[in-house]
């Protein structure tokens, strides 16, 4: 499920729920995705997303439930949010599921993985 709006989305019906996780963890996370990853980003938001005019994206989050994106795109700023294909428990969990998100998104644009 994808979630695409202009603007920040504040609340998501159905996702009282959901399970924070450490700061210290979040921020790690982030640190690593924008800052070694921010192309391996992109690749997500144009296919997962369906906007192959997407021009940058940046982790800005996530939960057990989703990942979130801040996506640019020629009319602004869009953010994005995909929902795991697995549980996501703990730092390795997210590291898998970023993983397997963006082996996706390659098959989907016919990009071989390296």
């Amino acid at each position: 499920m994808k979630i695409q709006r202009i603007g920040k989305q504040v609340h998501m019906p159905g996702h009282d729920d959901a399970r924070p996780f450490p700061e210290d963890v979040v921020a790690g996370v982030l640190a690593h995705m924008n800052g070694d990853h921010a192309d391996d980003s992109l690749v997500i938001c144009k296919a997962l997303g369906e906007r192959p005019d997407a021009i940058a994206a940046m982790m800005t989050g996530f939960d057990d439930r989703v990942a979130i994106f801040d996506v640019t795109v020629p009319e602004g700023a869009v953010e994005m949010r995909f929902e795991w294909d697995r549980p996501v428990n703990d730092r390795t969990d997210v590291r898998k599921a970023v993983v397997a998100m963006f082996r996706d998104a390659q098959a989907r644009l016919g990009i071989n993985p390296a």
